[in-house]
């Protein structure tokens, strides 16, 4: 299997305030270019998109190319159920909803400390393992998003986990919180394959500094910016897949040039990353990836990634000397539809379900201190 995989997060919209609002004809010939190209790798989950990920899944790929000439991945989140009677609910809508008869990867999603408590009291590793032997379920493992040492104690506890989906990029490779060298290497102990998340973590490493992109320009023109980023983790020995969401057909293209005959990176190449790393580091305000968890259930309705995404764009100018910027008006519009910044309550929801372990609420304050007027 080649290494790139479509991730059906980030899917091109129509209208910018809805995720659910796809552009499912854009998407389908993204899907034919990706497959036409000998890429097979699918990846969706149940809230994706504003919960239509799954159903552009069954539109785009499921109807309209045969069932073992593709390969589909999706998730169970602990958000979503409450019984050992919904875990099974859940997974009968998702194969009603993508029509593919059987998952080749499934996920128990997005495992933390706070969120494995419920997947144990609920049994769902022995669940999952069970969907393995009805063979509705090929391949059995999770999502993972904590510390390296918790995930050395699940593989321990649960060896029959085939693989694990890690946040691997050249950004986070050495951070305290994600700690994706560390996590990595526990997986490597345990001889468990991996699927890596986030490998330009959100859209981040697509918009670098200028002395960044520089950097990179100088050693291979011709080469993306993005494409360092998905290169670093692909290059990993005991990666299986890189999961890119694409959010336009201009996107695919740009990572089919160099994914569809992958060339590792030089011991040169890597240390560029390192030294990018620190660069982005030093500037970056707000490290979101923008995977949207945090808005589902926020009583306010605030677009944090998106306000977030603006905040960082401004720490990176030279406010002094411009004083104003478009993302105000972009703020401006994005609160015409959701909340403002400003009328963040404080209940932490956000914050119990973000990825990332960002203090939300304080960001919020930074951000309406900023744009709110």
């Amino acid at each position: 299997m080649k290494k790139l995989g479509f991730g059906l997060m980030r899917m091109p919209i129509l209208d910018k305030t809805n995720a659910a609002d796809v552009d499912i004809e854009q998407v389908k010939k993204m899907v034919d270019l990706f497959m036409e190209k000998g890429f097979t790798y699918f990846d969706t989950a149940l809230m994706y998109n504003a919960f239509a990920s799954e159903g552009v899944a069954k539109i785009a790929l499921v109807d309209r190319y045969p069932r073992d000439s593709f390969t589909l991945a999706t998730k169970l989140h602990a958000a979503f159920f409450n019984s050992l009677e919904d875990r099974d609910k859940v997974f009968s809508s998702q194969l009603e909803k993508t029509g593919a008869g059987y998952f080749d990867y499934y996920l128990l999603h997005g495992i933390e400390s706070a969120m494995l408590p419920k997947y144990e009291k609920f049994d769902c590793f022995n669940w999952l393992l069970e969907k393995k032997a009805q063979g509705i379920v090929k391949h059995a493992g999770f999502s993972y998003h904590d510390s390296a040492k918790l995930l050395d104690e699940i593989l321990t506890k649960y060896p029959e986990m085939e693989f694990v989906q890690l946040q691997i990029n050249y950004l986070d490779w050495e951070s305290e919180w994600v700690q994706s060298r560390a996590c990595y290497e526990v997986a490597v102990k345990h001889g468990k394959p991996v699927i890596v998340m986030e490998p330009v973590k959100g859209g981040t490493l697509a918009r670098v500094p200028e002395e960044v992109e520089k950097l990179f320009k100088d050693h291979d023109a011709d080469m993306s910016v993005p494409s360092w980023a998905i290169r670093f983790a692909a290059s990993l020995d005991n990666v299986m897949v890189v999961l890119s969401g694409m959010s336009n057909i201009g996107q695919m293209e740009d990572n089919i040039s160099y994914m569809e005959n992958f060339k590792p990176l030089t011991e040169e190449e890597r240390s560029l990353c390192y030294r990018a790393a620190d660069i982005i580091n030093g500037q970056i305000a707000i490290p979101c990836t923008g995977c949207s968890y945090c808005t589902e259930g926020c009583p306010k309705k605030i677009a944090i990634p998106q306000y977030f995404s603006l905040y960082n764009e401004d720490m990176r100018e030279h406010l002094e000397e411009k004083g104003w910027t478009v993302n105000f008006t972009n703020y401006d519009i994005l609160a015409g539809k959701f909340g403002r910044a400003k009328d963040c309550i404080g209940c932490g929801q956000c914050e119990r379900v973000c990825p990332q372990h960002l203090p939300i609420v304080e960001n919020l304050k930074e951000v309406s201190t900023h744009f709110d007027h």
